[in-house]
């Protein structure tokens, strides 16, 4: 249950539900809601006991204290965003009782802080729709105590549900037309809470009671559900599983983990990325740690299916006995039995998440720390990340919006943080990602090359054996004539062996990948060097953000295309 974690908690995922509700509930009602947020709590404490429950409250009249009322009884971080300053918040309370409330949550609350505007202060409806935008966009779940009418009150709690469902709000710089309003993913999630409003002809839209709980979803056939819809199962346990990874490792985790802020401004390291620092730091960790299981899986199996083509060639050129057919089962066992004792622990699963996660961490970071917002042209880098891939990758997206809470409130607009990113994330040939990307090309570039000198050397021999057969077979021994053999099987066999390698790796697509980001990064210095002003710099570090999103998703779906099946260790032990 929630409020009865260990101290762990510090290296557990967060799982943020954000609220939005009507301030004007009927009194008789308000028990019954409450008790349906604490099951709401209580549920997704048990579903996913792994992760931290986070509540995003306002702390609005209404829904929003309620929840947040709920969440403090259970132990449950409550982190309150603010439209506008707190004074001016204030002035929308009806009653004395609500803003003293306001006051005691807050006082509570494990953060409080307002959502800030590059196009200076707004206010009113503008301020609640941007409010409702913001939670949207960094939560896992959108708790919604709503009658279920339709309304054309900007930032209402009417349009914040159709904006997480459709990314659309009528009036709204957000309410432009974006591909995420076509694509299915994990962003859609609502529990409705339905409730009538403490006004004339109040009660909840036809076909709702009051107090009825359900999952609503844009899922075309059942959009209310009565349970999790299984897709968002998926996509919570996988998130559970990081935080299980996480805690595994937690004591070697603690001096081990890289940081992309060492060389952090003081106004970097306070606008909040330290969050994202922190999430990246686990991601890369955790997917180093997979990467070497992978890789170390990789070699033994093809080792294993170089001793089977042995053991072949042995049985065929030297002798046939079935001892050689012996070991070429065993081997061929062994190699299956390994790949299938990794693939149930998801090793290569992991390893690839894990680096996608941690890359897309980089560039959040760095937009969040060169100031690159949302307003209005940005998106925020969990909005267009992973969009068209397998939904239950959508856990990666939920990450990152947590790791944005606060930084996508508060934009960073120093000179100092933007130089940092200039250096750190684009450097130069020998520094950041262009130096980065530089000698990457170069080493698999080096493996390739080695790789083909196999090749050409395993056919030379080949043919020089053939000639030797041609021109002194008649008078080779026996011994000779087996050896040659067995030496031009064996190079042909490593040959075939080393270039499979070098398809599960995907070393060519990489180098190809690799060189096309250095062009992408090398442009994108230059066109930093040749901008007018920190606009346009800025404008240059949103391109390049979403090119190396893009790049890093391709990556990640080319990878796991590229799993060795027990069908092809066979076909490279023949």
């Amino acid at each position: 249950m929630p409020g009865t974690r260990a101290a762990s908690d510090a290296f557990a995922l967060p799982l943020i539900v954000a609220v939005t509700g009507h301030r004007n509930l009927v009194p008789a009602e308000t028990a019954g809601i409450r008790d349906r947020i604490r099951a709401l709590f209580i549920e997704l404490g048990e579903l996913c006991d792994a992760r931290r429950l986070v509540l995003a409250s306002p702390l609005a009249e209404g829904a929003d204290q309620l929840a947040a009322d709920v969440a403090l009884e259970l132990g449950i971080d409550l982190v309150v965003p603010l439209p506008g300053p707190t004074e001016r918040y204030l002035e929308d309370f009806v009653t004395v009782e609500g803003r003293k409330h306001f006051a005691e949550l807050a006082d509570a609350a494990s953060e409080v802080f307002v959502i800030e505007s590059d196009s200076g202060a707004v206010s009113g409806e503008t301020a609640y729709a941007r409010l409702g935008a913001y939670l949207s966009a960094h939560c896992d779940i959108l708790l919604a105590v709503w009658d279920g009418k339709p309304s054309e009150e900007l930032g209402g709690t009417a349009q914040v549900v159709t904006f997480h469902h459709d990314r659309y709000m009528r009036g709204h710089a957000k309410g432009q037309a974006v591909h995420e309003m076509l694509v299915d993913d994990e962003s859609d999630l609502i529990y409705h809470i339905a409730c009538s409003r403490n006004v004339e002809d109040g009660s909840p839209v036809p076909g709702l009671q009051p107090l009825d709980a359900v999952w609503f979803t844009k899922d075309a056939d059942n959009p209310r559900s009565a349970t999790l819809p299984e897709q968002h199962q998926h996509v919570l346990q996988r998130g559970c599983t990081f935080s299980e990874d996480v805690r595994a490792h937690a004591h070697r985790m603690q001096s081990g983990c890289d940081s992309l802020l060492d060389k952090a401004p003081a106004s970097v390291r306070e606008s909040g990325v330290g969050r994202i620092d922190y999430l990246y730091g686990l991601a890369d960790w955790l997917a180093i740690h997979y990467q070497r299981k992978t890789l170390l899986v990789l070699r033994i199996v093809h080792v294993l299916a170089f001793l089977m083509g042995l053991m072949f060639i042995l049985y065929t050129d030297l002798q046939s006995t079935s001892h050689f057919m012996l070991f070429f089962l065993l081997f061929f066992a062994a190699a299956v039995g390994l790949q299938k004792f990794a693939r149930q622990r998801r090793w290569q699963q992991k390893y690839l998440e894990y680096r996608t996660l941690a890359e897309g961490l980089r560039v959040q970071l760095y937009w969040a720390a060169a100031g690159v917002t949302n307003e209005p042209d940005w998106q925020n880098a969990q909005d267009c990340f992973l969009q068209s891939e397998d939904p239950e990758l959508g856990w990666i997206r939920n990450a990152m919006r947590g790791a944005g809470l606060r930084s996508d409130a508060v934009s960073n607009r120093g000179t100092d943080a933007f130089h940092f990113v200039l250096a750190e994330w684009v450097g130069s040939q020998s520094t950041g990602q262009l130096g980065y990307y530089a000698r990457t090309a170069a080493a698999r570039a080096g493996r390739h090359r080695l790789t083909e000198g196999l090749g050409r050397v395993s056919l030379a021999a080949s043919i020089v054996i053939v000639i030797v057969f041609l021109m002194l077979g008649d008078v080779l021994s026996g011994s000779v004539d087996a050896g040659l053999q067995l030496g031009m099987g064996g190079l042909l066999l490593l040959f075939a062996v080393r270039e499979g390698y070098a398809y599960a790796t995907a070393t060519k697509e990489l180098i190809k990948q690799y060189e096309l980001m250095l062009r992408i990064f090398g442009n994108a210095y230059r066109r930093l060097q040749e901008a007018r002003d920190l606009a346009e710099q800025r404008q240059v570090l949103y391109a390049l953000g979403r090119s190396a999103l893009m790049e890093h998703a391709d990556w990640l779906i080319m990878h796991r295309e590229r799993a060795l099946e027990e069908g092809e260790i066979w076909r490279l032990g023949n």
